[in-house]
């Protein structure tokens, strides 16, 4: 580690808490334009005269700029200094929002939400490393998840404020003030976060080196497949609250806001557990999503039974994200800005998987409560993947560098 980094550990009782606020600030800007979009759709479609699938599109190309964004920037920018690579993005994310607010047509629009898409994993990724330099070693499980709260803050303030805005001023008002967030956060990095140089060694070879890595490979497909679990659910979270738990559509925004809660809380616990084991967290996780899953299964007709289920698979997905982000970081020392921004872009191809087996599930005519079905299948399957994981780097011959995973 570089003396200014040394330098920066040091100052974590000064400046530290700050820093991570200014952090947490852009995951809180990041994850509202993220979901705030789902429930703006029907304004947007009727702005432009298109339909709601149609309008859709803005959904899936911020996720396409997430996936493309963050291991092409965290690898094209390998040599940069932190602090000024986290302004850039901010800045980046600030610019695709504000096009968002004031596009005049659709395809505008569609271009504008794949520019704010990709900032999102590379911001995220290099904004978890940089925290695990503010705080010691036995620390980074909760410097991650600290990093993490404002984006399960988002879920459960940012998103239903800005759609609620939305739906009363115009859509356009909540893209133009998550330009304003990510612009107020470019002022906080600059003002608190301590200067981080990238690694001296560090090179576009040398982060793309982390794909060579086979535990890389394993920890994002154990996130691709594993997470997808959680966004089988939520993807239909709404015609699961009125058709199966036949609750009002006003009751909606009340589910999502406890799902938020109960993210908010697994980001706040979960790095304690990641600080103790990392993959005994990824194990104990993933069993937990599969178990809330089929309870929630079996309860989602009564409302009491489903905002509790709900509660538990925001915070038990959360605790399994943290320790995925942390674990990518372990898997590939010696790049971990690549590996941490891909852990993003694994968790939006499990969106996108997700959300499209469930439909599948429900096109079939299995009913909304197949969603829960298909996420046990995705965590059982995640969870396969992470103990072939731990199978394979038992295996690897001492010689070989880096450290076992065993929980």
């Amino acid at each position: 580690m570089t003396a200014t980094v040394e330098s920066a550990v040091t100052r974590r009782g000064k400046g530290g808490g700050a820093a991570m606020f200014a952090l947490a600030l852009g995951g809180f800007g990041i994850g509202t334009t993220e979901f705030a979009t789902m429930g703006l759709l029907p304004q947007m479609a009727a702005t432009f005269d298109i339909s709601i699938p149609t309008a859709g599109h803005a959904i899936s190309l911020y996720a396409l700029g997430v996936v493309v964004g963050a291991p092409l920037i965290a690898g094209l920018a390998a040599k940069l200094p932190r602090k000024g690579l986290l302004i850039g993005l901010t800045l980046a994310l600030a610019l695709g929002n504000g096009l968002s607010a004031i596009a005049p047509n659709t395809a505008l629009l569609m271009t504008a939400r794949f520019v704010a898409g990709l900032p999102h994993g590379a911001f995220f990724g290099i904004a978890a490393v940089v925290a695990t330099t503010l705080v010691p070693p036995e620390r980074r499980g909760t410097a991650v998840a600290r990093i993490m709260v404002g984006l399960t803050v988002a879920n459960l303030v940012g998103v239903p404020v800005a759609t609620a805005a939305g739906q009363q001023i115009g859509w356009r008002v909540a893209y133009l003030a998550v330009a304003v967030i990510a612009g107020v956060t470019a002022l906080a990095v600059a003002r608190w976060l301590p200067r981080v140089p990238a690694p001296e060694d560090a090179s576009v070879a040398a982060e793309l080196s982390a794909f060579r890595r086979p535990q890389v490979w394993f920890a994002l497909l154990t996130g691709m497949i594993g997470f997808g679990g959680m966004f089988a659910v939520y993807s239909y979270i709404s015609p699961i609250t009125t058709e199966v738990t036949a609750l009002s559509a006003s009751a909606v925004p009340w589910v999502l806001a406890v799902f938020g809660l109960g993210m908010t809380l697994g980001a706040t616990v979960g790095g304690r557990f990641v600080d103790r084991s990392v993959m005994g967290t990824v194990f104990g996780s993933l069993i937990a999503v599969t178990v809330v899953l089929v309870l929630f299964a079996l309860t989602a007709t009564s409302p009491v039974m489903a905002f509790g289920t709900v509660f538990l698979i925001g915070l038990v997905s959360q605790v399994l994200a943290s320790a995925l982000q942390v674990r990518l970081m372990d898997a590939s020392p010696d790049a971990p800005s690549l590996a941490s921004s891909s852990n993003h872009s694994a968790l939006n191809i499990a969106n996108g998987a997700g959300a499209w087996l469930g439909g599948l599930a429900i096109g079939a005519g299995w009913g909304y409560t197949s969603t829960a079905w298909v996420g046990v299948a995705l965590s059982l399957a995640g969870l396969a993947v992470a103990a072939l994981s731990v199978v394979v780097d038992r295996r690897r011959p001492p010689a070989q560098p880096g450290r076992h995973l065993t929980p």
